[in-house]
């Protein structure tokens, strides 16, 4: 197991236990599987605009260096590469780096898997031109820490997006009450939630990171429509930020 000031070990153990069943859309990651395609084209959308891309491309993202953080077993990463992205994973959890490869390689995706935490790979001079975090930053111990390093891993005129629960009421009914407890769609002692940020407090740390963050975008879930992106934030929220270039 990895070891720095971002990483709690007790989480990445946590999600380490978890890596065989990753990719079982019906497993422990069911929740995932189904607010990918979601997260997917929103990150698509944000880096076409703020790039000047081709969306209309099979492969809108070539031409960049994206790292994904906290990538688990390649979930987002995967997206990442099939849209043309020269993609990096890094995870704290040695047994999801094994399950990530594996998946990546049966599905001849070429991608740069690492364990390794946030602040050696930053110390390596490593940037990049998108990166995405998602459902991570409610997990690291060393906020300050983990905030610096992720921005010193950004190229000048990069683009970090970022998804995380918010520390509502709602969301603790949502994502602690309904989702580990009563329905156990996420494994039950997956989150803190003391821990997560308001989005307020999200772009205070992103700021104070030399980051310019955006405006909140919201993911919910709603019953004819099952998730979508809105200005919905009480539960689960995406935000984007910028390096000054």
């Amino acid at each position: 197991m990895t070891s720095a000031a971002s990483i709690n070990p007790d989480e990445a153990a946590f999600f380490g236990k978890l890596a065989a069943d990753w990719w079982n859309p019906k497993g422990s990651s069911a929740m995932l599987h189904r607010i990918t395609p979601v997260r997917s084209a929103f990150i698509r959308d944000c880096a076409v605009a703020h790039f000047g891309l081709d969306a209309r491309s099979r492969r809108p993202l070539a031409g960049l260096a994206a790292l994904d953080i906290g990538c688990g077993a390649g979930l987002m990463a995967e997206p990442l590469a099939r849209m043309g992205a020269a993609t990096t994973g890094i995870d704290a959890a040695p047994e999801n780096i094994a399950a990530a490869s594996a998946h990546a390689a049966a599905g001849g995706l070429t991608i740069d898997y690492q364990c390794i935490p946030v602040e050696d790979l930053a110390a390596t001079g490593a940037q990049f031109d998108l990166i995405t975090c998602l459902e991570v930053v409610e997990h690291v111990a060393g906020r300050d820490a983990f905030f610096a390093a992720m921005a010193s891993l950004l190229k000048p005129g990069g683009l970090a997006i970022l998804s995380t629960p918010n520390r509502t009421a709602a969301s603790w009914a949502v994502v602690i009450a309904g989702a580990e407890y009563i329905t156990r769609s996420i494994p039950r002692g997956a989150h803190d939630w003391q821990r997560f940020f308001t989005p307020e407090e999200l772009a205070e740390a992103l700021t104070h990171a030399g980051l310019t963050p955006g405006e909140p975008a919201g993911l919910s879930w709603r019953p004819a429509k099952g998730f979508q992106m809105g200005s919905d934030t009480s539960v689960n929220y995406f935000l984007t930020a910028a390096k000054p270039a």
